[in-house]
Order: C-alpha cells, then sequence, then structure tokens
C-alpha cells in the first residue's frame, strides 16, 4: 500500500482524535457572543493567516507590543488616543481623560486599545485604571505605550500588552484627544468594534465586517494543521504531508 493511501485512510480517526484534544485543550466560558467564543478556541497563528487570506492585508500588529502580564485576550475593540502636548494642555484631568472615560464607559469583555503617539518612554496606565478595568470586567489592554505599576497589574491579573514599561506619567507630557475612533496600533488600524485575538504568539486585530468569514477560515486552517500533525509523527516526513495537504 503506497504512503497516500495509508495516509487517506488513516486521516479521518486520527483527525477526530487530535481535533478533540485540540478543543478542549482551548476550550473556554461562554461569552454569549459565537464569534468571540469561536475565536478563543483558534490560535492566533490561524487567525493571522486567515486575515491574510480573507481580508488581503495584515492584521497582526507590531512585535514591539509584548506580554505585560501575559495571557488570552478575545474581545471587542473600544480605542483612546492620546498625543505629545504642551504641560498646560497634559493637566491630570486632562492627559487621561479619553483613555479614563474608554475604562468607565466599558462592557465586560472588551478590550481596551491605547494609542500614546511617539508614547514607549510615557505610561498610558497604571495601578489605578488598571483597577477600574479589572472591576469593569475588561478582557484585557493593548497599549501602543508604555505602562507601570506592573506588580499591581499582573496582582490585578488584567491581561496586559504594551510596547513598554515606564515610570514615568503622562501627565504634562501628553493629553488625550478622544476616544472610540479608529486609531494605528502596532501598525494597524484598529476600529472600535474589530475584534482583538491576542496570546503568546502576539495579537491580531480582525475587521468586525469580516470577523465571521475569518473565523470560518482560521477554524479551517486549525484543523487542517492539528490533522497534520499525528500524519508527521507516524510517518516522519514533512515535505509529503506538507504536500498532501498543500500547507505549512
Amino acid at each position: 500500500m503506497t504512503l497516500r493511501k495509508k495516509i487517506l485512510i488513516t486521516l479521518p480517526l486520527l483527525s477526530l482524535l487530535a481535533l478533540a484534544g485540540f478543543q478542549a485543550a482551548r476550550k473556554a466560558t461562554s461569552s454569549g457572543d459565537p464569534i468571540i467564543d469561536g475565536f478563543r478556541k483558534t490560535t492566533v497563528a490561524s487567525v493571522a493567516d486567515a486575515v491574510d487570506q480573507v481580508v488581503g492585508r495584515r492584521g497582526f500588529l507590531s512585535h514591539k507590543i509584548r506580554p505585560v502580564v501575559p495571557g488570552q485576550i478575545v474581545g471587542r475593540a473600544i480605542t483612546a488616543l492620546a498625543r505629545p502636548s504642551a504641560p498646560d494642555k497634559a493637566t491630570p484631568t486632562l492627559a487621561t481623560r479619553y483613555a479614563t472615560e474608554m475604562i468607565d464607559n466599558s462592557n465586560p469583555g472588551e478590550v481596551g486599545v491605547i494609542v500614546m503617539e511617539d508614547g514607549a518612554d510615557v505610561a498610558a496606565i497604571g495601578g489605578l485604571m488598571g483597577t477600574a478595568a479589572k472591576a469593569r470586567g475588561m478582557a484585557g489592554m493593548v497599549i501602543d505605550g508604555g505602562v507601570r505599576d506592573v506588580g499591581e497589574l499582573r496582582a490585578l491579573g488584567l491581561t496586559t500588552y504594551a510596547s513598554s514599561i515606564t515610570p514615568a506619567t503622562a501627565v504634562s507630557r501628553w493629553t488625550s484627544v478622544a476616544r472610540n475612533i479608529p486609531v494605528e496600533c502596532g501598525g494597524v488600524t484598529i476600529k472600535p468594534g474589530d475584534i482583538i485575538v491576542a496570546g503568546e504568539d502576539g495579537i491580531v486585530s480582525v475587521p468586525q465586517e469580516k470577523a465571521a468569514e475569518v473565523l470560518k477560515r482560521a477554524q479551517e486552517i486549525d484543523e487542517r494543521e492539528t490533522s497534520m500533525v499525528p500524519m508527521i509523527k507516524q510517518h516522519k516526513s514533512l515535505s509529503k504531508v506538507v504536500a498532501l495537504f498543500n500547507r505549512i
């Protein structure tokens, strides 16, 4: 019997077993939103590939935005933007106004996306804002800029990704510009309502208008790759299995 025939015979059973294990490992509490629940069970890498294929442009954020408090984030984006400013325009109230409003008006499961333009050396959030975000039930924070009070954020268990850690306050340095507007975060335009998927492999933003299609494609990619793993182990050949699946 040829290798190809052996693969085709054993593939269905191995695929079902591998997929069941994969889905069980990624099981999460239901959010009541089938799209969010679906993305919770997909890998970040497959979501990135799916955005490439479905949307036709990158959805993955820069590698510079890294986990400060590691963990999975899946949720719909709410946004805030801040820019460098003269001290009189960056008072304690003005410096954090829209980020604070974003958090105070958030719904459980939403993801705060804050962009500090040229702001790697100032903190967008710290312990107090993190406490509020956690109390509101936010899924996490993605910040193109700095964070501080890292020990407090970790104690809170607020999953946080940021481009830097810094002790510096934004007060007298940056001012809030707006909230719930499209922002350029990590090289990707993120709109309110877009779906953020983050984990060990990085962060991907999925346009909300393409979310269902991207999810379906990501699930297909996951299923295909999950099916490939036992075949590679069994036959000790990557190239032959890749040729069969036309995928790597």
